[in-house]
């Protein structure tokens, strides 16, 4: 039992250890609002109406890319960057990270929603994706119209990204974000929770083999 909670106090203490490390990686790293790299492609910006319609067609939108046979350069880089943002923000699934402004994740949200509607319309320009695209287009507008988006912005509406500059969620503002800070305390947890009852399991056969 007292190597169970061993096991429980050290599971705790490295998801602890884990998210204060990314804390100050982030505070000693520099702002990319301050300004990063513009040797890449440039991503033109997208407002925060837009990117709530964006993120419901994500997972069509980077299907149908995925599967672009006639592509370029531009386009390869665009979508790679829209997939390495969304790893970076935790493939969307922080709770606010798309319609709240106030979110650690929302500016990184922005990144890669920016990144997939520059594929989207890029493949508008492909003879075999057209159409497919063209269908998404038309569903989003539908979408923008019917939930009057059209017109709502949040303070990073006006941001453009760049791929050589990856945008990361902003660590030191966990804290003070409720949705977020419940959600890590939880993922935190259940890893704990995981690992404590690996090490019960594997308890048994260590001292069966003694």
């Amino acid at each position: 039992m007292k190597s169970c909670r061993t096991i429980l106090v050290l599971s705790a203490a490295f998801a602890a250890g884990a998210f204060f490390c990314a804390v100050g990686e982030n505070a000693l790293a520099h702002s990319r609002s301050a300004g990063g790299s513009h040797a890449g492609l440039d991503i033109p910006e997208i407002s925060h109406g837009e990117m709530a319609v964006i993120s419901d067609y994500r997972g069509r939108i980077v299907d149908l890319a995925s599967r672009a046979v006639d592509t370029n350069e531009p386009f390869r880089r665009a979508l790679n960057y829209a997939e390495i943002q969304y790893s970076y923000c935790l493939w969307g699934q922080m709770p606010g990270s798309v319609t709240d402004e106030e979110s650690p994740f929302n500016e990184c949200a922005h990144a890669y929603l920016a990144a997939a509607k520059v594929v989207l319309l890029s493949m508008r320009e492909m003879p075999r994706e057209a159409a497919a695209a063209d269908e998404i287009i038309s569903a989003v507008d539908a979408d923008m119209v019917r939930r009057s988006l059209a017109l709502i912005t949040c303070r990073f509406s006006g941001e453009a990204f760049n791929t050589a500059d990856v945008v990361k969620p902003r660590w030191s503002k966990v804290p003070f974000h409720t949705a977020s800070m419940v959600s890590l305390t939880g993922l935190a947890a259940l890893l704990a929770l995981v690992l404590f009852a690996l090490g019960r399991f594997l308890r048994p056969k260590a001292q069966s083999s003694e």
